[in-house]
């Protein structure tokens, strides 16, 4: 795994939501990668997987092996949720283990993450990282945040968060850009569950009192 086809995975995932449509209100969203996730109701989900064949080919046309190009097609979309103007944005990123054919371990995480954070930087401004790691139950969990700007608005100001972690099917990666603080907060405390441990939030106050490997 080549941190150039994690980007490239992630920039689908990031970008796909400023092209879906077909807002549809949930509470709770499930994956038969094996996790669960929960939003607040008044968010909107969006249908981005009507849109993520077109993002696929475009990355393809960059990807350079095999690998870059199966991990390409691979990729899903689990979660897409907005709400508000300006828009924050919640997006649910996996990777099945089944499709692209090879399994991923703790020693992979720091690099899939790290890849995460390269693809939100096609659509945003970044600022400098504050960089943590933690654990929900069994699962490690890596996780960045940032200060942000929607590229050509430096108006715009946005905490943008990543979270990433291996399941037994898939990697998984929760990203939040999220426009204002409480938006930030639903994010952080969505509650969730991993290959059927359940936890009452995403993200703990503690989750950068650690550095993650490098």
């Amino acid at each position: 795994m080549t941190l150039r086809l994690l980007k490239a995975l992630l920039v689908l995932g990031c970008c796909t939501h400023l092209l879906a449509q077909a807002p549809a209100a949930t509470a709770v969203h499930s994956s038969d990668l094996g996790f669960s996730y929960s939003v607040p109701s008044d968010w909107e989900t969006v249908d981005a997987q009507q849109t993520l064949p077109k993002a696929q080919q475009e990355a393809a046309k960059s990807a350079t092996t095999e690998d870059e190009k199966k991990g390409i097609a691979c990729v899903q979309i689990a979660l897409t949720a907005r709400h508000g103007d300006p828009p924050s944005v919640m997006v649910i990123v996996a990777l099945p283990f089944a499709c692209f054919g090879q399994t991923m371990t703790d020693k992979d995480l720091p690099g899939f993450a790290q890849g995460a954070s390269e693809g939100l930087k096609s659509s945003f401004d970044i600022g400098e990282p504050q960089f943590g790691a933690y654990s929900l139950g069994t699962h490690s969990m890596w996780i960045e945040r940032a200060k942000g700007n929607p590229k050509g608005h430096p108006e715009v100001n946005y905490n943008v968060e990543i979270a990433c972690s291996l399941l037994q099917k898939g990697a998984v990666c929760w990203m939040a850009m999220a426009a204002d603080d409480s938006a930030l907060h639903f994010f952080e405390n969505g509650a969730v569950a991993l290959d059927g441990d359940s936890f009452a939030a995403l993200i703990p106050p503690t989750a950068f009192d650690k550095k993650p490997a490098p």
